[in-house]
């Protein structure tokens, strides 16, 4: 009796140290009929007994061994005795896998989910109780351990995530059949649980009686302990992340396209361990499956804000590139489907023959280019007169003597620039789109105003010195860049 006591009490405080239920929760419990879940139906029911809780038992039954229907009628029998609701669930678990092309047990516990988050939407429940234990803990430990995982990984099962909750994850097994041993009460044996197919049985199996018996007693113990110490750390660690991607990140959420963008000064500002555990979160947010993105993946990227430049391809389509003081990631394909260039076909006006009357030329996409030419009056020369945007230009229409022409760059373009000492240069477009650090694939996609290879505007941007307003100006082209029958606010 006080072993039972005890390990009532272990549970109660473990429910209360990470606030897993409140008198009066209504909680489903998934109850298989094995030693675990009977033994987290009872203490729940003890809890309940003390404190109040409204129960509701979900049993799954998968289709895969014979006896299965026995286990079924033996929880219904166990709930019929302790006025309990109860519902079953059966499902054709192979022939599922075998439809969706996954393992057994994985669709095992996608159904039994499945089944307890259904029965919590009816039953308008609190919370889903499940079984895991300490033992449970451990082999998780161990099995993402061996596969590579990181510190969330090691971190094992959590007691609380979202509505579901295992109050029991405290106790070991060898406690729990004690506990049902004392008070007696009768469980099922899972003829699967004994079998080594599984990785995870045959941890259980060979690798933690081992490390009982021949390495450290209380091994399990000490491993669920470090879980819930390294969760602790995850924890803190998340909140460090999210001040983070506050400083660093920038997300395109307006875009259909996702795409995340790095600032990599206040990247370098940041904690490696920080840094990269950003970077994994960015990732597998980008990911369509959140899968298959890893610790190589995350140097690679990480790469990136080393150098000047380059570019990874990484599992699911996502593409990762440096450009300039910004590492982009997003989803290649979509990319790539994104930013193909529209087709433009140049097109000619004679600036001699514009007016007052606007001329609107359609660029595409819901923008247009409007034309207006005027006589300049005293107050036109006066430069607090000339826009100050990047939408509106004047130019000299009489330093115009060929057709303006509206299209992409090509080789040879140049525009007239100033440098300090006041001496104007030619500039080539490329270098000039290289010195305002253009990404090399938007290069080709921006539209110029130009006068042969002379570039009067790169539009939204620059205007060349030759053919500003000046006091010997006597004919002004006014050209605005306009989106939907408004200036765009570019």
């Amino acid at each position: 009796m006080d072993d039972i006591r005890q390990i009532e009490r272990k549970v109660f405080e473990f429910i209360e140290k990470y606030r897993l239920l409140r008198p009066g929760d209504r909680v489903v419990v998934g109850v298989s009929g094995g030693a675990d879940s009977v033994c987290l139906l009872f203490v729940l029911s003890e809890w309940a007994a003390k404190y109040g809780l409204e129960l509701y038992v979900v049993h799954v039954n998968h289709g895969i061994r014979k006896e299965a229907g026995e286990d079924a009628a033996f929880v219904r029998r166990l709930c019929e005795k302790r006025n309990l609701p109860f519902a079953l669930v059966e499902a054709d678990v192979p022939g599922r896998a075998a439809r969706e092309r996954v393992s057994v047990e994985e669709m095992g516990r996608t159904v039994r989910y499945e089944a307890f988050e259904a029965e919590a939407r009816r039953v308008a429940a609190d919370h889903v109780a499940v079984a895991h234990n300490a033992n449970d803990q451990a082999e998780t430990m161990l099995f993402h351990l061996f596969r590579g995982s990181g510190l969330t990984g090691l971190g094992g099962i959590r007691p609380l995530r979202g509505k579901l909750i295992r109050p029991i994850l405290c106790l070991e097994r060898e406690e729990i059949e004690r506990y049902l041993r004392e008070k007696g009460v009768e469980y099922c044996q899972d003829s699967t649980n004994e079998e080594d197919h599984y990785a995870r049985n045959r941890i259980r199996h060979h690798l933690l009686p081992y490390a009982e018996e021949q390495i450290s007693k209380g091994s399990v113990a000490h491993m669920s302990q470090t879980a819930l110490m390294l969760q602790e750390v995850e924890e803190y660690l998340l909140r460090q992340v999210r001040e983070a991607r506050e400083k660093a990140v920038r997300e395109d959420t307006g875009e259909d396209v996702p795409c995340i963008r790095i600032d990599c000064q206040a990247f370098h500002a940041l904690d490696p361990v920080i840094g990269k555990r950003l970077l994994l979160q960015l990732l597998q947010e980008i990911s369509p499956t959140g899968k298959d993105l890893a610790r190589i993946h995350v140097e690679e990227v990480f790469t990136l804000f080393r150098k000047e430049g380059g570019a990874f391809s990484l599992p699911c389509g996502v593409e990762a590139r440096r450009q300039y003081g910004t590492v982009i990631l997003e989803r290649a394909h979509e990319r790539s489907m994104e930013r193909a260039m529209p087709v433009f076909s140049p097109v000619k006006l004679d600036a001699a023959g514009l007016t007052e009357e606007e001329t609107r030329i359609p660029l595409g996409n819901g923008y247009a280019l409007s034309f207006k030419a005027f006589s300049c009056q005293a107050s036109h020369k006066k430069s607090e007169n000339i826009p100050r945007n990047q939408c509106t230009k004047w130019f000299d229409c009489d330093k115009m003597n060929k057709p303006l022409i509206i299209r992409t760059r090509r080789t040879g373009d140049y525009l007239e620039i100033r440098q300090n000492g006041g001496k104007r240069i030619h500039q080539t477009i490329k270098q000039y789109m290289i010195n305002e650090k253009i990404p090399r694939e938007e290069r080709d996609r921006i539209l110029l105003l130009a006068e042969e290879s002379h570039v009067l505007w790169v539009l939204g941007c620059r205007i060349s010195e030759h053919y500003k307003v000046d006091q010997d100006t006597k004919r002004i082209l006014q050209v605005q860049l306009k989106e939907n029958e408004r200036e765009s606010m570019c």
